[in-house]
């Protein structure tokens, strides 16, 4: 376009929503959220009819009754925010490769490969398991878990607090290890003025007053993998005599909660076919029993497994969580905490303009680290040979770790290039995309509808949550949507 020509303006990529009688726009360059006001709804429907030279749209607003001045810095702020393109060859602002070296903010401890459950669809050990775990260790033992420690505070952002998840198997087998993990930590933390911070994930068996007071004492975060009431939890979550667990950890959670006051309580359900009534487990989990916010992820399998959820299954989830989400936008407007944390993530994601390369920090923010020291791109990969990025006594393998991420990355998923909810979404989980399809950075094609409708859902509500009750994103600012 030379200097003489005019301007001719088209629509750029976003998606459109209505919320609450406001009308907005999320950005997909930049994964922003615009909303319109009248001059520019004007603009973007005239060219929603076809692209328009910027006199031509001028002439359309001033004729609609706005000023000249008014309609000139539209134009220019829609242009700038990539709302609208001009007919230039303009290279959109892309997301930044992944640096060779990133910090390590995150550093999940499987501290033991065994299990006192059997549940059908473990993905660590079950009928889809990517472990290896012949001839390692099953316990992690302190020297390994002490050096884990030293590699995190190496490689993490000094500025930035460092993370340490404790994960298995069942995190509580080793509980020994872990209280020697939060100490030396702690203690390490305090002598160079760092900032550390503790979470760990159990199945709630072997909770004892003791180790709930040492928990709650030390600030460290529980998440509690139980899927509803004891119908629902004892389908799959059973020991390996086929007895159900929900008796043996009903009364451990509700003594967890009341004791443990010093971080929210969450719990995690694993959705499987048969085990699909969200607001039912939902209700059980948060009201029942006591749990601060819970959380659903549909079970990672190969389709043909038993215990997967069919096509119609996944519907009536998506279903169930839009009535959730409905129920959480009515109590965010009375500033009340409502508990459903897949809302609560992504809203933070969105009102935190997340634009993912990947779909997670798996192999740079976060690593995880199995009872023999072997690092994995994270928990779900730990025991696995094919998927090791190194060990913790050598370091990482930057080729593999390499390959990893520029596998998983959002540019090498040419399928994702076009769909609107890819800020968000990246691909979907690396784990789940090599159980499906042999490849960790293979689009999870099979949820693309459903992520656009969960994700389209939470725009919704975070529309009507900034025209309503602004106030109330301020929840958003810092959370964590890991």
């Amino acid at each position: 376009m030379t200097a003489a020509e005019p301007a001719v303006y088209r629509l750029g990529e976003f998606h459109p929503f209505e919320s609450a009688g406001h009308r907005f726009v999320y950005l997909v360059q930049s994964a922003g959220i615009f909303e319109l006001d009248e001059v520019s709804a004007s603009v973007i429907d005239r060219l929603a009819r076809g692209a328009a030279s910027s006199q031509e749209l001028l002439e359309h607003a001033t004729a609609a009754g706005f000023s000249s001045d008014d309609a000139v810095g539209t134009l220019e702020e829609l242009y700038s925010a990539h709302a609208i393109l001009n007919g230039e060859v303009r290279a959109p602002d892309g997301i930044q490769h992944v640096p060779s070296h990133v910090p390590l903010q995150t550093l999940v401890l499987n501290l033991t490969n065994q299990c006192n459950l059997s549940c059908q669809y473990c993905y660590e050990y079950g009928q889809d398991k990517l472990a290896t775990p012949e001839g390692k260790p099953k316990f992690m033992d302190w020297e390994t878990a002490k050096q884990s420690v030293d590699f995190l505070f190496e490689h993490a952002n000094r500025r930035s607090p460092a993370q340490i998840t404790f994960f298995g198997g069942e995190t509580l087998m080793n509980f020994p290890v872990l209280k020697q993990v939060v100490e030396y930590a702690r203690g390490k933390a305090n002598e160079e003025s760092r900032s550390i911070g503790f979470s760990l994930t159990t199945n709630a068996t072997l909770l004892t007053p003791a180790i709930i007071d040492f928990i709650a004492g030390n600030h460290i975060g529980v998440t509690v993998s139980m899927d509803g009431p004891k119908e629902a939890h004892d389908k799959l979550r059973v020991f390996a005599n086929g007895r159900g667990s929900y008796d043996i950890i009903a009364p451990k959670v509700r003594e967890l909660i009341a004791r443990h006051r010093t971080r929210p309580i969450a719990a995690r359900v694993t959705l499987t076919g048969g085990v699909t009534d969200v607001i039912g487990i939902f209700r059980h989990l948060k009201n029942d029993l006591g749990f601060h916010e819970v959380g659903f992820a549909p079970v990672t399998t190969s389709p043909d497994r038993l215990y997967a959820i069919n096509e119609a299954g996944m519907d009536a989830v998506l279903s169930q969580f839009h009535q959730l989400a409905d129920e959480y936008l009515q109590f965010a407007l009375r500033n009340e905490l409502h508990g459903f944390s897949n809302v609560s993530d992504t809203l933070a994601e969105l009102h935190q303009g997340i634009n993912k390369s990947h779909p997670c920090g798996a192999g740079f923010g976060l690593m995880g680290v199995g009872p023999s020291g072997d690092i994995a791109p994270c928990h779900r990969f730990v025991d696995s040979d094919q998927h090791a990025l190194g060990h913790i006594s050598t370091g990482i393998d930057r080729a593999k770790q390499a390959d990893f991420l520029n596998r998983g990355h959002i540019a090498s998923k040419y399928d994702c290039h076009t769909c609107w909810a890819r800020p968000v979404c990246a691909g979907g989980c690396h784990h789940e995309a090599f159980v499906r399809y042999g490849d960790t950075g293979h689009p999870n094609l099979h949820y693309c509808d459903w992520i656009r409708g969960w994700t389209g859902k939470c725009l919704h509500i975070y529309g009507a949550i900034a025209a309503q009750n602004p106030s109330y994103l301020r929840h958003f600012a810092e959370r964590r949507g890991e």
